[in-house]
């Protein structure tokens, strides 16, 4: 937001608190920011003030008007990229585990668009300085292969592909457990965790999400597991493996909270792209290795 804006919104179960309803409609704000505001007078139900604690009910009408906020620039930083392919219309970029992909509260500096808009200042001008030609993203803690448009055009023929499933992404992932059966298509629609907003979940009214997996080699209590995700819901692959009984190694918000074999990053990566080039057509492929920490984590396994 660059100016003050008010936010308003129809409560369609009842029963939460007003300050739980608006972080549920709101998840990018915390719950203490949304209290605070609430007791400044920013809210209102009905049109009426009301407390944190109030209970909503279905129907309600609840407003809350959001503070203005200065615009903070996005400043170019020289971060070191791997560059895995690029020409005049785009390149694709290996991003490490830790890396931020856009900046956002709390990562204001040192993502992937700060690198970028050193390494090729045009891409400023491509879908805005906070998106830099970026076309999809990765989490946090997934490394691999990431696209990023270098011209409009380019830009928008990308994300045609992806909205119609014409980019396949594969993944290779390694999951607690001996997973059975070997090969499969998981169809769960994937939404917001009604109960951890920040978090999603396999839920009822989430939307239509499909992963395909196969097995690629099976340890003593894992499994490397080669992941095609037809959808692009938001954490898809992860909350899939999970909700299927087998969370991703190192994953502490799907999988176990404490991690021995990888207590830094989840064992995720994007290992492979193939897309048609937006200006050529040609179909490309292209690939990225395993990181070290993760195919040292294998050694490890097989020596097992």
């Amino acid at each position: 937001m660059t100016e003050a804006q008010t936010i308003t919104f129809v409560i369609q179960e009842g029963g939460a608190r007003l300050d739980q309803a608006i972080v549920a409609h709101l998840p990018n704000l915390s719950r203490a920011q949304v209290q605070q505001l609430i007791k400044s007078g920013a809210a209102t139900v009905n049109g009426q003030p009301a407390r944190p604690a109030v209970r909503v009910r279905p129907g309600d009408q609840v407003s809350i008007a959001l503070p203005e906020e200065q615009e903070t620039a996005i400043l170019p930083e020289p971060i070191p990229l791997d560059i895995v392919y690029e020409d005049a219309d785009l390149l694709a970029v290996n991003k490490p585990a830790g890396m931020v992909v856009h900046p956002a509260t709390g990562h204001t500096s040192g993502t992937l668009v700060n690198g970028l808009l050193a390494y090729c200042p045009q891409l400023a001008n491509v879908g805005g300085p906070e998106r830099a030609g970026i076309v999809h993203r990765l989490d946090k803690e997934t490394s691999g292969l990431l696209l990023v448009a270098k011209t409009d055009a380019a830009r928008a023929a990308l994300q045609r592909q992806f909205k119609h499933r014409q980019v396949q992404k594969t993944y290779l992932a390694l999951v607690e457990g001996q997973v059975q059966p070997r090969e499969g298509i998981i169809e769960a629609p994937v939404g917001r965790d009604r109960k951890k907003r920040k978090q999603m979940a396999v839920t009822r009214t989430g939307r239509p999400a499909v992963t395909q997996y196969r097995v690629k080699e099976i340890f003593r209590s894992h499994t490397l597991l080669e992941v095609r995700p037809h959808t692009g819901r938001t954490h898809q692959v992860r909350v899939h493996l999970a909700w299927l009984g087998y969370p991703l190694v190192g994953d502490r918000v799907y999988g176990q909270r404490r991690q021995r074999l990888l207590p830094a990053r989840h064992f995720l990566h994007a290992c492979e792209l193939q897309f048609t080039h937006p200006a050529t057509g040609q179909d490309i492929t292209l690939t990225a290795p395993l990181p070290p920490e993760l195919a040292a984590l294998l050694k490890q396994l097989r020596g097992r």
